[in-house]
């Protein structure tokens, strides 16, 4: 039988992005193995979803290194060395250093909380906060390969969510993030299958396959 593709996740925070990713591995919507989940923190509630279901995981904290390259090239050698074939970052909170992206290029996925290219840089509640400032009537969150230019990369899939008027900043968040535990392990499963081709490092061309982020939509 052939060998589950091994996937190699990035976190910083409460992992709940994590936490679908694994479910949806459990669940064979994503048949993929998670082989490794790297935090560039100590302590973090992620980390304590990956114990719990035995998946090795490592901190590469930035203040351990002299340099972001020396950070970089922690990162990578974690990744291979656990044959890892397809990175995730799933509420990472650093900028990687070139080499990581060269290392691994068109094979690292990020997923944003908001409609790409619209507010982009920031982490959340950032992204958040804008849209609702901005008074758009549709937030939502993109799924995108990840380039040196931040949170710029070609577009995988969006889902997109409504802007109530009543809405908080917290509230739109929770309303995007239960969107995002859907794109996320479906845009994964997309580029393992296949499903996903980079034209000219700027844009994607996407197969509709069975259980892809087509269907993740709100």
């Amino acid at each position: 039988m052939k060998a589950l593709p091994r996937i190699g996740v990035l976190v910083s925070g409460r992992g709940s992005n994590l936490a679908a990713l694994i479910s949806a591995c459990a669940c064979g919507d994503l048949p993929a193995q998670i082989a490794l989940v790297i935090s560039s923190k100590p302590d973090v509630p992620a980390l304590a979803i990956a114990a719990t279901t035995g998946i090795p995981t490592r901190v590469v904290a930035p203040k351990s290194y002299a340099s972001r390259q020396a950070e970089g090239a922690a990162i990578v050698a974690a990744l291979q060395e656990a044959g890892v074939e397809l990175v995730v970052l799933a509420g990472y909170a650093r900028l990687f250093d070139p080499g990581v992206i060269a290392a691994y290029r068109w094979r690292i996925i990020n997923i944003h909380p908001s409609l790409l290219p619209a507010f982009a840089g920031s982490m959340a509640p950032g992204p958040q906060a804008a849209a609702l400032a901005a008074g758009v009537k549709f937030a939502g969150c993109t799924t995108h390969f990840v380039t040196e230019a931040t949170d710029a990369g070609p577009i995988i899939d969006q889902a997109v969510v409504p802007v109530r008027d009543d809405d908080t900043v917290a509230s739109l968040a929770d309303r995007i993030l239960a969107a995002e535990h859907r794109l996320l392990p479906a845009s994964v499963a997309a580029v393992l299958a296949g499903a996903v081709t980079v034209i000219d490092g700027r844009r994607t061309q996407r197969r509709v396959t069975q259980g892809s982020g087509a269907d993740a939509r709100d």
